[in-house]
């Protein structure tokens, strides 16, 4: 699909540098980046299941390797945490996404806040539906 690759390579499998290609599993991964909606999020997991292949690291994996062509801010950790060392640009973008937020409460570490990974998770069913509030991951 022509995506562009993060600058950092993939140490462990360089065959796919020479064609200039991404990694068919990798692209996948970027290909359900690029459905979720804004305001909206998917956990490393929920991708990997709707995928039906792959777990929440695999994922993690091609999203740090080359998800800075996609809307990246949207796949998260099932906790709600912000990705660290991103933090404040993810953060933009939830607030410029009106993405569900909890309040960070004052104990904790640097007070930033947290997805709201009830309201904001989205279970892959078109927003046409009306029904891309659940939590659950596509079936």
């Amino acid at each position: 699909m022509g995506r562009m690759r993060s600058d950092e390579p993939d140490k462990r499998d360089k065959s796919h540098e020479l064609s200039g290609e991404l990694p068919e599993y990798a692209e996948r991964v970027l290909d359900v980046a690029d459905l979720i909606p804004p305001g909206r999020v998917m956990a490393y997991g929920d991708v990997a299941e709707w995928l039906g292949e792959g777990g929440p690291r695999q994922v993690g994996r091609a999203m740090a390797l080359y998800g800075g062509a996609v809307p990246w801010w949207r796949v998260v950790r099932s906790d709600g945490v912000l990705l660290a060392g991103h933090e404040l640009r993810a953060l933009a973008h939830y607030r410029e996404e009106g993405t569900p937020m909890r309040e960070a409460s004052r104990a904790a570490e640097g007070h930033l806040p947290r997805l709201d990974m009830k309201r904001a998770r989205w279970d892959g069913r078109p927003r046409e539906t009306g029904a891309d509030t659940g939590d659950a991951a596509h079936n």
